[in-house]
């Protein structure tokens, strides 16, 4: 703006040159930068008519003679000089005042591009750490695809013939081991896991009835089934011989179940939760004199010797597992369907009888029948005149039957049942196994 304020002005010998608009007239007048009266010839300089330079103050400006001429060339001259300062400052100014907003850009510009690699930085990090996808609704209502990226809950630790089962029964599953059976219940309703396998029943020990109870207490449906073939082995720590044992650990079952061999070493017998926990225990706690009945799997999991393979009393033992989901199934009629059920009886006689043919009027056929005492009701009072006061379990009876719900027949049957049953759920409709047990499926 300065340098504006400050143009270079010149009188020449056949011109005269002034400034005619207003504020910048005043004082452009008494700064002309170089007045060149000098280079004008003497002769006509005093012939020539020149309009002075003088301000009268009101805004209009009056001529003056030659003689004045001298006077007013000393005072454009000092005018000159002070102009000149003046220049210089504002010259300054605008230097300083330039590199300032110049210096602000820049600032302005190091804090865009800091901001700019601290968001890219950021994001950089946002993309390396993937945090968890949280459960929505939509995950709630949309069910995993079946043997695909599903959590099963088994009781037990790896190595359990339950973790074959739920393996079996769901390839490429997420296994989630549970202490308990009914942490493994838990689970599913809790949204931990997407489905429970669970044993029911041994072919030699029977039924797990700890699982039947369970059933009662929760919500689950069963949705499939799946049994394995259990292959027992007598495990022990490397360099260790069956014969330098003195006692064995496993599930209460494996124990029954190897009876005649352990009878023939003379070992004393403890039972712990499950058969891979046992060979987890020994391994752990480094036991020398103890040895662990428990699958293949189990030994080379927790670097055990099979000092003895098969040792089971007999070689047909096979295990039943229950899969459990928090919804049913949908049954079908173009496969072989089982379905489960529970219901109680009103004491009376024949009530069993009548409740069984339901089922033997329609061809359905009967694979299992459960009784268990009512935990809530275990014991009903009957008024007998001749007898006295008599007391009678109340039960539970547990039925399997080969039909689908979909299935006209078994809708029938469960119709004429709640009749007169005083208690009645399906506990679920599914797919029989039909797949062949083999003799290896714990070693796999």
């Amino acid at each position: 703006m300065a340098l504006h304020m400050c143009p270079s002005l010149t009188v020449s010998s056949t011109e005269l040159v002034y400034l005619s608009s207003g504020s910048i007239q005043k004082e452009a007048a008494l700064s002309l930068k170089k007045v060149r009266l000098e280079h004008l010839p003497k002769k006509r300089m005093a012939r020539l008519p020149i309009l002075a330079a003088h301000n009268t103050g009101n805004g209009s400006w009056s001529s003056q003679s030659p003689g004045v001429i001298s006077d007013t060339t000393h005072h454009l001259q000092g005018r000159h000089a002070d102009w000149q300062s003046s220049c210089a400052v504002l010259s300054s100014q605008w230097a300083s005042q330039v590199e300032k907003e110049s210096l602000a850009v820049d600032l302005h510009a190091d804090a865009s591009d800091e901001k700019l690699a601290t968001t890219s930085f950021r994001d950089t990090l946002r993309d390396l750490v993937t945090f968890p996808k949280p459960l929505s609704i939509i995950d709630f209502s949309k069910p995993p695809s079946h043997g695909s990226e599903l959590r099963v809950a088994y009781q037990g630790v790896p190595g359990a013939y339950s973790e074959s089962a739920a393996s079996k029964a769901y390839p490429n599953c997420e296994a989630v081991p549970c202490d308990q059976f009914e942490a493994a219940f838990q689970a599913v309703e809790l949204w931990l896991a997407d489905r429970a396998v669970l044993p029911l029943e041994n072919s030699l020990g029977g039924s797990i009835h700890r699982n039947y109870d369970l059933l009662l207490r929760h919500r689950l449906h069963i949705v499939g089934e799946v049994q394995i073939s259990v292959h027992h082995c007598l495990l022990g720590l490397p360099g260790v011989k069956k014969e330098h044992l003195k006692r064995v650990i496993s599930h209460p079952q494996a124990l029954a179940q190897c009876e005649h061999t352990l009878s023939k070493l003379g070992v004393a017998r403890e039972a712990v939760d499950d058969t891979a926990g046992a060979a987890q225990f020994i391994a752990a706690n480094n036991l020398r004199d103890t040895g662990a009945i428990a699958s293949a799997r189990a030994a080379e999991l927790y670097g055990l010797d099979i000092l003895a393979d098969g040792i089971q009393d007999d070689s047909g033992n096979v295990t039943r597992f229950l899969m459990l989901a928090r919804e049913p199934i949908i049954p079908r009629t173009d496969r072989r369907f089982k379905t489960s059920i529970v219901f109680a009886l009103e004491e009376e006689a024949g009530a069993l009888f009548k409740a069984l043919s339901v089922f033997a009027l329609r061809n359905i056929n009967l694979t299992k029948i459960e009784s268990r005492p009512q935990r809530k009701r275990p014991l009903r009072v009957v008024d007998d005149r001749n007898h006295g006061v008599a007391k009678y379990f109340e039960y539970l009876f547990f039925i399997d039957f080969e039909a689908s719900m979909a299935d006209p027949r078994a809708q029938n049957a469960l119709g004429q049942l709640q009749e007169f049953a005083s208690f009645l759920r399906v506990l679920g409709s599914y797919p029989m196994d039909m797949t062949p047990v083999g003799p290896s499926v714990s070693k796999s």
